[in-house]
């Protein structure tokens, strides 16, 4: 079985290209131009949310499930450039050519990914593969590749589960305590660019660490649903996630087991 990368991103405005775009002052402040960006978005579509192409990425945390192994962790550091991070990740990639599970990957973080990647020079051969690269398996990539929504190497659960329909779909955060899981842990995707902003990316990291563990537990007990794993396999990998975090002696991980039923 391949590896198995399981990835959340958190972003915040892109202050500088709305300021290039918007032709704006020079001398407003970063949260002046935020704001002026989500008033024009409120006044356009009724809601804050900004554009993809727009959102900076400040934070990509992983789970990756490879041989023996679970490791859970945010990618670089908090000085890391959004180039260098999205570079990480897609070297990940590249590295591993995992399964790719996500929660809404395919409708946010992805092309978030993609314009963010694009916009430094970011280089993703292998994920980019649809089956005419240079790889020894490439031609297996023509029928299942990272891209195509409909093909299981980029699996994103919230899309599946919901059989495609937006209407469908459920929050991470309520599922994952439905099953009996932690879900989000003081923090939510609103409250990032106000963290950002107090220069608490350390929280962010941790906070998308968190969301990267419990779309990895969903994701088991989907594969129990759909037979991939048996009860005794199912309990052996929830007991290698808790083994996991009771390794770690961070404040978030400690306030996510004691909130695990």
């Amino acid at each position: 079985m391949p590896p198995t990368l399981v990835f959340d991103i958190e972003t915040v405005p892109d202050v500088a290209g709305y300021r290039a775009l918007l032709d704006l002052d020079a001398g407003l402040g970063d949260a002046e131009i935020a704001e002026i960006a989500f008033h024009r978005r409120r006044a356009a579509t009724g809601q804050e949310f900004l554009p993809l192409h727009l959102q900076r990425v400040v934070a990509i945390a992983c789970a990756l499930r490879e041989r023996d192994n679970l490791r859970v962790w945010a990618l670089g550091s908090s000085a890391d450039g959004e180039g260098e991070l999205i570079q990480r990740f897609f070297d990940g990639i590249e590295k591993y050519t995992p399964q790719l599970v996500s929660w809404n990957g395919g409708g946010f973080d992805l092309p978030v990914l993609h314009y963010r990647g694009l916009l430094h020079g970011v280089t993703a051969s292998r994920y980019w593969d649809l089956g005419e690269g240079d790889y020894a398996d490439s031609r297996d990539f023509r029928f299942n590749n990272y891209i195509n929504r409909y093909h299981t190497r980029h699996l994103d659960l919230m899309d599946v589960l919901a059989l495609h329909q937006p209407r469908a779909a459920a929050p991470l955060d309520q599922l994952a305590r439905l099953l009996g899981f932690p879900g989000k842990l003081g923090m939510d995707g609103s409250q990032v660019w106000g963290a950002f902003q107090a220069g608490r990316i350390a929280e962010v990291r941790s906070y998308c660490e968190t969301d990267a563990l419990n779309t990895w537990l969903v994701f088991l007990r989907f594969q129990a649903l759909r037979g991939a794993l048996d009860r005794d396999a199912y309990a052996r990998e929830i007991a290698l996630a808790r083994a996991t975090i009771e390794a770690l002696d961070e404040p978030h991980w400690r306030e996510f087991l004691a909130r695990w039923r």
